[in-house]
């Protein structure tokens, strides 16, 4: 039994190592398929180095050394420097002249332009001024009267209430109202006025008083009469009482 026992033990080792040797060979069958594949990339990547190696070598040229070379020379060169702001001149002080001094030169300067006449004199400079002072002068008083007849013309059609000329022998006649009438057979007249001034082309509104000869006692305050210049009354009186041309409500 001992003998059947080691026989059968022996038996199943053999098959149990002919099964892992037949497990191997097949792994290793395996292996070799899928790396033959990288075999032949690897051979072709071979073949295309030893062309390029032929070419360079029959060319002459060799790219990646170039590629090297000018790499090397790029980081040798110097860096480009910026370029460097211009340096200010000093300034000079500048020279303090007086007044007096300084319209000196300045005239030397401008009789250096014309030598032809020369430095001129104090005489003749004084004489210029004068001149030039005369002519100014002529030509303001002239644009002065032009501007003055002009508003003397438009005078008369600016004006709100056109002033009445007087013509010797020929009296004087105003319209006003009644402001006062406690004097007997005297009455105290406003006339309002109201005119455009010349400049400012503003109405400017004014009144004056007087004082009128009423015979009658017929005015009252608020009345609006017409009065006629004539002889002296009395101390103040000039005036006379023509007609009430409208009563007081």
């Amino acid at each position: 039994m001992a003998d059947d026992e080691k026989t059968t033990e022996e038996t199943t080792g053999a098959e149990s190592a002919a099964d892992s040797a037949g497990a191997a060979t097949e792994s290793t069958g395996d292996a070799a398929r899928s790396s033959e594949p990288e075999a032949a990339a690897a051979d072709e990547a071979t073949r295309a180095a030893s062309a390029e190696d032929s070419v360079r070598s029959a060319t002459g040229t060799d790219a990646s050394g170039d590629e090297e070379r000018a790499s090397e020379d790029a980081a040798d060169a110097p860096a480009p420097s910026e370029p460097e702001a211009p340096v200010a001149a000093p300034v000079e002080p500048q020279e303090q002249l007086a007044p007096k001094e300084r319209r000196a030169r300045a005239r030397a300067a401008k009789a250096a332009k014309r030598p032809e006449t020369g430095p001129r004199t104090l005489e003749q400079r004084l004489a210029d001024r004068a001149s030039k002072r005369a002519a100014s002068a002529r030509e303001r008083r002239a644009r002065r009267a032009k501007e003055t007849a002009k508003h003397k013309a438009e005078a008369h059609s600016r004006t709100a209430t056109p002033p009445r000329e007087h013509v010797a022998g020929q009296q004087k006649v105003r319209q006003g109202v009644v402001v006062s009438d406690k004097a007997d057979k005297t009455i105290t007249v406003r006339i309002d006025v109201a005119r455009r001034h010349r400049r400012y082309e503003k109405i400017v509104r004014t009144s004056q008083t007087l004082h009128a000869h009423d015979e009658r006692n017929d005015a009252h305050v608020g009345d609006t009469v017409i009065v006629r210049e004539c002889r002296p009354l009395s101390r103040s009186k000039r005036w006379r009482l023509v007609d009430v041309v409208e009563r007081a409500r």
